[in-house]
């Protein structure tokens, strides 16, 4: 089984580094699987646009690019031994668990997420634990519009020392250049960098078997009925790879612009299709369309062109 993603390289650099020279202040996300595209070689493109570099936990510190800081954008209870990275405090816990680290944080403000983040009493808070606090965090839910999550920055700029830097995200880099000019900025970038440029990128799955199939056979873990005559498709992707129906129960397979009718829903390494008599059907070795977003998809090649 296999699941590819094709990058087309100049394309996708292009659309990267376009954003990089629009946005004063960006700083890329690198965490989890590296938005598909795994995280060390994610981490050497993106220490090539900045200086920091933003990763989910303090476990996803390690192997990253000499010369590049880590920031940490998840509150942790164990800090780690170096205190080159800077961490994420989102309440009085976290800086009191933080308490003998001694190095740089960034104090998380509340958003309509309702996740974590505290008063700007957390700026005091942290120095009095002997931290450094080197920014505010605000961090808006993807619900919503680009104004409305510009209104939830803009509402908390009146508290913020102008010292500090406002760290920003869920914002297109044109919203982000009409932030007032009262503040410092940084915008961190993830999905909308690396996957800006949908037409760079193209997931698929490979076709290990067909069965023909009549109406009223079972087939699958559970024994499923066949809908009618066709073929079942055997895919070389499942569960494993983080493959699953999309959410409103559709298939995440086409073949030929044709969407695929998943018999049952995936299991651990393979995805079992029906297509009925007639219909565009893939042969053994054949690659079919897979369509999941990639920070869920655990790809196992990646092909650069």
């Amino acid at each position: 089984m296999t699941i590819r993603l094709t990058v087309n390289r100049e394309r996708w650099w292009n659309h990267v580094v376009g954003v990089a020279d629009e946005v004063d202040g960006l700083v890329p996300v690198v965490k989890g699987n590296g938005y598909g595209f795994g995280r060390p070689g994610l981490a050497i493109a993106a220490a090539k646009l900045s200086p920091l570099l933003a990763v989910g936990t303090v476990h996803e510190i390690a192997g990253l690019p000499d010369g590049v800081t880590p920031v940490v954008l998840t509150p942790t209870w164990r800090p780690p031994e170096s205190t080159e990275p800077v961490l994420t405090v989102g309440s009085g816990d976290h800086i009191a668990a933080l308490r003998d680290w001694g190095g740089r944080v960034i104090v998380k403000l509340p958003s309509a997420m309702q996740r974590y983040g505290g008063s700007i009493d957390l700026v005091e808070a942290a120095q009095r634990a002997g931290l450094r606090t080197v920014g505010v965090s605000i961090h808006p839910p993807t619900a919503g519009t680009d104004d409305d999550h510009r209104r939830q920055i803009v509402e908390h700029l009146v508290e913020i020392d102008p010292s500090l830097d406002v760290w920003v995200s869920h914002l297109f880099p044109s919203t982000y250049e009409s932030l007032p000019d009262t503040h410092r900025y940084k915008l961190r970038l993830g999905s909308y960098l690396w996957h800006g440029d949908r037409e760079a990128l193209h997931l698929e799955a490979d076709v290990i078997d067909t069965r023909p199939v009549r109406a009223g056979d079972h087939a699958g873990y559970r024994l499923t009925e066949v809908p009618g005559a066709g073929t079942l498709v055997m895919i070389g992707a499942g569960t494993a790879n983080g493959v699953a129906p999309l959410d409103d129960g559709r298939s995440p397979f086409h073949y030929r612009r044709e969407r695929m009718h998943l018999l049952e829903r995936p299991h651990m390494h393979t995805s079992m299709a029906f297509v009925p008599t007639g219909a565009p059907c893939p042969r053994p070795g054949d690659w079919v369309d897979l369509q999941r977003p990639l920070i869920h998809t655990a790809v196992d090649e990646l092909r650069w062109i």
